[in-house]
Parts: structure tokens; sequence; C-alpha cells
């Protein structure tokens, strides 16, 4: 397959996974309550005032979301250690994520569109292309596709009371 022909499973494989090791953490908050969330930046606040990440960027998060990834890699065709991998790079891009809205002056847990999905979606799937078997369109569309689902699949989680906002 050529870089211009997308690969439809490979896009679909590589979106579960993101599914999972998004949705993991925000699961994990709704049944652990409080529990076991301990802030990735440990309350520190940079020189802008603003935290380094905020407060709901939690280790729980990135462990429950590595492991999550990592049971769910092996049912779509790839080993759990990539599984694990990916699950690692979608929690960094989402720490990038965090990390820029901070400096930008957002509140944490706000909406900025692009930013929060763009990458925790393209970082995994760039740093595992080989193994997900991406092309460059490929992960246009994922990013695309992640960005999509985030507006459409989070109100009505927000309906069913597991997650904490609309968006």
């Amino acid at each position: 397959m050529t870089n211009i022909e997308p690969c439809l499973i490979c896009i679909g494989r590589t979106v579960m996974l993101l599914l999972a090791a998004n949705g993991a953490p925000v699961l994990a908050r709704r049944w652990f309550k409080a529990r076991f969330s301990w802030p990735v930046d440990m309350g520190l606040t940079l020189g802008d005032g603003h935290p380094l990440f905020g407060y709901s960027k939690t280790w729980r998060g990135i462990v429950i979301a590595v492991i999550a990834a990592s049971l769910v890699a092996p049912v779509l065709g790839l080993s759990a250690q990539d599984g694990a991998l990916f699950g690692l790079a979608t929690m960094s891009g989402d720490l990038l994520a965090s990390f820029i809205k901070r400096r930008r002056g957002h509140a944490e847990s706000s909406r900025v569109r692009g930013v929060d999905t763009i990458p925790e979606s393209v970082m995994p799937a760039l740093l595992l292309r080989t193994q997900l078997g991406l092309g460059w369109l490929d992960i246009l569309a994922i990013a695309l596709i992640f960005f999509l689902v985030e507006i459409f699949l989070s109100p009505v989680l927000y309906r069913l009371h597991i997650k904490n906002r609309p968006y």
C-alpha cells in the first residue's frame, strides 16, 4: 500500500486505541473519585502564574491509559508493549495540550478546539506509524476523526454522567 491510499483498518485500529487510552482516565475518575489522583505536576506553578499542567492531569490517568491501551492492543493485532507505548504517547500528547493551554492562559479543563485533540491523536500515530501501518494521509484522517468523535461523543458522555463537561 502506498502512502496515498488510506488504510481504513489501520485508521480504525488507531482510533480504537485512542478511545481506549483517552476513555480509561475518564472512567477511572468516575470509579475512583479523588483516590489516587495525584497531579503529574505536583501543583507546580510556573513564572506565568499558571500550573505546569493542572490538577486534572494525574498519574492515575497516565497509568490507567497505558494499561488500557496495552490490554486493547493485542485484540487489535498489536503487541501489549506497542499498546503501552501508544498509551504513553497519547497521554504525552494530552500533557502537551494542557501545557500549551496553561501557557495561553486557559483555565484547567477548558475547551480549546484542536489543541485538545491534535497532540494526543498525532503523537502516538507518528511514534507507532510503522507498527500501525499508517501513511501520512492516514494520520491526518485519524486526527480529523478523533476531533469529530470528541465533538459528537463528549456531549453524550456528559448526559450519561460519565464526563464532567459536555466537551
